[in-house]
């Protein structure tokens, strides 16, 4: 089965937010993903307030995989759809590099544990939600869950020392604590 493949460039905005900490003096935050990329140049500054500046952060493609659509599906079911943004310190510096966006919950989470700089999560609008699930629709297939069988022949043996069990401690079985 030939896996099917659909991108959507969008255009990502992020947030600088001024925070009171003795260690950082700001923090990161994506903000918003907009339908389209607007003719704008990468880190143009927005709008600019006493404690917080937002920039057009850059052009990004959010791609669906015809073997992903249960995800894309549980995530527009949840009544508040979401697009994971990732962004990441270049060479260590204060720059950061917009590294991935993605309609999939699965892959979301796999990011946020992936140790990147920068994650978070941003209002799906109805357009890409409509996109989206215009592609679940054309190419979900509902797959059967197949619970797999023990290996009874292995898991009727009783375990202990010399059937592949742990061995007694030099104080078991002797009554000392």
């Amino acid at each position: 089965m030939a896996m099917t493949e659909a991108s959507r460039e969008v255009g990502v905005v992020v947030r600088r937010r001024a925070i009171d900490n003795p260690w950082i003096d700001h923090v990161w935050s994506p903000a918003m993903v907009l339908d389209e990329v607007p003719a704008t140049a990468p880190w143009t500054v927005l709008s600019a307030e006493s404690d917080a500046t937002t920039y057009y952060a850059g052009s990004a493609s959010i791609d669906l995989f015809s073997s992903d659509t249960a995800n894309y599906r549980d995530n527009l079911a949840d009544g508040e759809p979401r697009i994971w943004v990732a962004l990441r310190r270049q060479d260590g510096g204060a720059e950061l590099e917009l590294t991935k966006v993605t309609a999939d919950p699965t892959e979301g989470e796999a990011i946020f544990e992936s140790g990147c700089d920068v994650i978070g999560t941003v209002p799906m609008s109805a357009e890409i939600a409509s996109w989206i699930a215009a592609f679940v629709d054309e190419f979900h297939v509902e797959r059967a869950f197949h619970k797999r069988k023990r290996d009874r022949a292995s898991g009727d043996r009783p375990r202990g020392p010399g059937n592949g069990g742990p061995d007694p401690g030099p104080d078991e079985g002797k009554g000392r604590a």
